[in-house]
């Protein structure tokens, strides 16, 4: 009987809790809708009539993609001025920066330590992407998803593409406070988490976006210390970091909400293709040109071989049809970079759709291999959709491959501030050096630099290290010359 009564008493207690439970739902407000969250926040920030907006100040960032090593941090750059230019009605962007090295080593197009500034103006807009040199426009297409995140990431435009695309509300908690997640997808373009906090302001935004080389790759950017300009809250300081290293730490002085904008697709972007020539080399080599990268193709005896997938699918697919009609039907096996900066290892993934197998430094290697592994599932390239795993082998360097006929040589380029594990190509049958980055040749006739280029020196004391015979430069930038122009460059004599 007693085994009854607390029987009993144990199932009244249960009953007790239960209903208790119930009653506190009942009377708990139900979870905010994601709307709700954003059109709050909306507010808060002086978004709802907001059409566009600049801002502009300096500061300090990073050239990504083109680390001194392979898994380095991105080299350091200084901005004497940045603005950007967010135009939410008509999904456009600009943006312009003077800019120059806070390091003397790494890639990019800025110019080497102490050589001054490189000022440059991106913009976007319907789908197309460009740059000004000077007032001309150059299509970039390869510049369009980095663009399109940047337009969507400002402090407003996250709130209005989240409210554009189905977002989900959560809780998370931060720096002993609670701060509303809002999570979204703009399809085929990047994944978003929006962190707001109490007041209804954008603190953080987390995404990732797709990547040529990198596959899905995480960017997180913050804003801190939010001011009013005439009813619409800005923050001061941004930063960003992307592929898990800082790009950017920008310090605000001036915003302008609902700012003139303007921004047209010039008729040359609008009508642009990526445009693949070849040029006859060498009997079985071809200079392949046409773009702002150039690749070669060299025959073999069964196969195919090509130095520099670069960019991205867009280029790199053409390239590689190409590629194919030279070699009759020939597979191309085996696709050869140069070294490890994104513009030149971007089309790297579209080599391995192709079956190729990918020759890198062995510095390079271990980093491409673990890169290479990550998936591209925002916007699927052609590796994910051929479903093929990277096969790389290194070179250590020197590397010899040969046909029984054709030899070609794979030499590190030594001590170069540009990158190491720098590579570059010998023909020794035809004296032909390929090269990326250590010579980009001038106009034709132009007069030599005042100071020689270091990076122009470095290629010279590495050809004479190693005694090559060279006597054209099929640069993977610029036009095919003779040697030379090179000597000329650097104040010697041929």
């Amino acid at each position: 009987m007693r085994q009854t009564k607390l029987g009993a008493l144990g199932r009244s207690t249960a009953w007790v809790v239960v209903i208790t439970a119930l009653v506190a739902c009942a009377s708990a407000p139900p979870p905010e809708s994601a709307e709700t969250v954003l059109q709050r926040a909306n507010t808060a920030m002086g978004g709802t009539a907001l059409r566009s907006i600049s801002f502009s100040g300096r500061g300090s960032g990073a050239t990504f993609g083109q680390a001194f090593q392979p898994g380095m941090a991105w080299p350091k750059i200084s901005y004497s001025s940045f603005s950007r230019l967010a135009d939410y009605e008509n999904a456009a962007f600009r943006e312009d920066a003077a800019r120059s090295r806070a390091e003397p080593t790494g890639g990019g197009g800025v110019p080497l330590m102490g050589a001054g500034e490189q000022r440059t103006t991106g913009l976007t807009r319907d789908g197309f992407a460009w740059n000004l040199v000077g007032p001309a426009p150059v299509p970039s297409a390869l510049a369009l998803e980095g663009r399109i995140h940047d337009l969507w990431t400002t402090p407003h435009g996250v709130i209005k593409a989240a409210l554009a695309n189905r977002a989900k509300v959560s809780m998370r908690r931060e720096g002993g406070q609670s701060l509303t997640a809002v999570s979204f997808t703009v399809p085929g373009r990047f994944s978003a988490i929006a962190l707001i906090n109490p007041a209804g302001l954008v603190e953080q935004i987390e995404t990732v976006q797709p990547n040529p080389v990198m596959g899905d790759t995480g960017s997180v950017i913050s804003f801190s210390d939010y001011r009013d300009f005439g009813g619409v809250k800005f923050p001061m300081r941004i930063r960003q970091s992307m592929g898990g290293f800082p790009v950017l730490d920008l310090t605000v002085d001036e915003v302008m909400p609902n700012a003139p904008t303007g921004i047209e697709v010039p008729a040359l972007v609008t009508t642009a293709t990526e445009r693949v020539t070849a040029d006859p080399a060498a009997p079985g080599v071809w200079f392949m040109a046409g773009g702002s990268h150039n690749s070669v193709a060299i025959e073999m005896k069964d196969h195919m071989m090509l130095v520099e997938s670069p960019l991205y699918d867009g280029r790199a697919a053409p390239l590689l049809a190409e590629v194919k009609k030279l070699g009759n039907g020939k597979p191309i096996r085996v696709v050869l970079n140069s070294h490890h900066h994104f513009d030149h290892s971007g089309g790297l993934r579209t080599a391995v759709a192709e079956g190729a197998t990918l020759v890198t430094s062995e510095l390079a290697r271990p980093y491409f291999e673990r890169i290479l592994a990550n998936p591209n599932w925002i916007q699927p390239d052609a590796m994910e959709k051929s479903g093929k795993k990277a096969v790389l082998t290194g070179v250590s360097g020197k590397r010899i491959f040969t046909d029984g006929e054709r030899v070609v040589e794979v030499h590190y380029i030594e001590s170069s501030l540009h990158a190491q594990g720098f590579m570059m190509v010998y023909l020794p049958k035809d004296k032909l050096l390929i090269e990326a980055d250590a010579y980009t040749p001038g106009p034709p006739n132009a007069a030599p630099p005042a100071v020689p280029n270091e990076l122009n020196l470095n290629l010279v004391q590495n050809i004479e290290r190693l005694n090559l015979q060279v006597e054209r430069i099929l640069p993977l930038h610029g036009r095919m010359v003779p040697v030379s122009e090179l000597w000329t460059a650097v104040g010697k004599k041929s």
